[in-house]
């Protein structure tokens, strides 16, 4: 059975805007924290970037998450949605010093270096605050994951991270410093994995560094391990909910950690992926030489995905029961790439239709833009 969508509320706006299920969002949160409550030392931080609508997130910080944060804006906007400035992770390749500051002056509970020269400042920037910041180390852990290029990280050519071989140097350098405070190893291998084999061979990587630092005496009070799990954007319906029981389940079985230690996660696409879709009216109808276009009042700037990582998306037209025939699905935009898919079958369409781009609730209203003057949508909860 298809998820049904409140049709008739839907109509009364005025498109493009985003639907969030609040519902949905609600059940995903309690499923998170059932299965990762089996565990008594996993604590699930949401990924911020993923979705930033108000409303969510005061729903997702009253669930009890931490929040994992990359720039100074998302940690104004996390606390500002009530959640606790202790369990704000701070990550990044490029905070600035007023970013860190913010990190600084809030009490945030970690930063996640990236660098040696990001050390260093937020060493000094401490020092003149009078205070000792927290830090683990992003490790680059050189494990691949089976997912697109554009969303990998845990490569060795990959921007992000500090490579092993530096690990026992910035560790000691850490130590030697008198407002760091080493806690831990941060580890993010990419987003959108939907193969455990993944997450497993990152676990079997962070147990060969636990070992090499365990034998020079060195004990990591935290382990991060970062999100990454995907969902269904092919069949959303047979998979609102990830299967979040087996992705805890997998570090729970291949991560040996040490007594009293804490393993965080990060996960932001399968929090709130599901619960959102992008809804849009059809313009025109165009007959083209040898097919149809549906050309939408919403286009790239609304929804960048398809357009940036050649991402699919289901698309539906809630509006007909008609037999279905084939469209290209494109938006308004003055450019070549403004198309959300290709020999789309949707029941057949005419202008005024609702159409509702699926699996939206992740890096769709947060990355939109206002290229060609448009307006930014607005995303509503039900």
């Amino acid at each position: 059975m298809n998820y049904q969508f409140p049709l008739e509320r839907l109509s009364a706006y005025q498109t493009p805007f985003y639907y969030y299920d609040l519902d949905l969002l609600t059940q995903t949160l309690d499923c998170i924290t059932k299965e990762a409550s089996r565990y008594g030392n996993f604590h699930v931080h949401y990924a911020v970037k993923a979705n930033v609508n108000p409303r969510v997130l005061s729903l997702i910080a009253q669930k009890n998450f931490g929040a994992d944060c990359v720039s100074g804006g998302e940690i104004e906007a996390v606390l500002k949605a009530g959640f606790p400035a202790n369990k704000i992770v701070f990550a990044g390749v490029g905070k600035s010093d007023k970013e860190i500051r913010l990190g600084l002056r809030t009490g945030i509970a970690c930063f996640n270096v990236e660098s040696v020269p990001e050390l260093e400042v937020i060493n000094q920037l401490a020092q003149r605050q009078h205070c000792i910041a927290n830090v683990a180390f992003r490790i680059n852990p050189n494990v691949g994951a089976h997912t697109h290029a554009n969303i990998t990280t845990g490569l060795a050519e990959n921007k992000f991270g500090i490579s092993m071989n530096d690990m026992d140097k910035v560790i000691d350098m850490a130590l030697q410093m008198k407002n760091i405070k080493f806690t831990g190893l941060h580890f993010h291998i990419g987003s959108q994995i939907l193969v455990m084999d993944d997450f497993i061979a990152l676990c079997q990587r962070i147990n060969e560094l636990q070992d090499k630092l365990e034998a020079r005496g060195i004990h990591l009070e935290n382990i991060n391990v970062g999100g990454g799990l995907g969902i269904d954007y092919k069949q959303p319906d047979k998979n609102l909910i990830p299967d979040f029981a087996t992705y805890f389940a997998t570090y729970a079985e291949h991560l040996n950690l040490r007594k009293g230690q804490e393993l965080h996660f990060e996960l932001g696409r399968s929090v709130v992926g599901q619960c959102g879709a992008l809804i849009s009216r059809v313009l025109y109808v165009k007959q083209g030489t040898n097919k149809q276009f549906a050309i939408l009042d919403a286009g790239f700037t609304d929804l960048i995905r398809p357009a940036l990582y050649h991402a699919h998306h289901l698309i539906e037209n809630l509006s007909s029961d008609a037999p279905k025939k084939r469209y290209d699905v494109v938006g308004p935009i003055c450019e070549s790439t403004d198309v959300f898919d290709k020999n789309v079958k949707l029941n057949e369409t005419k202008r005024g239709d609702i159409i509702a781009i699926r699996s939206a609730g992740a890096y769709g209203e947060i990355m939109a833009s206002q290229y060609n003057c448009r307006k930014l949508p607005k995303g509503y909860l039900f």
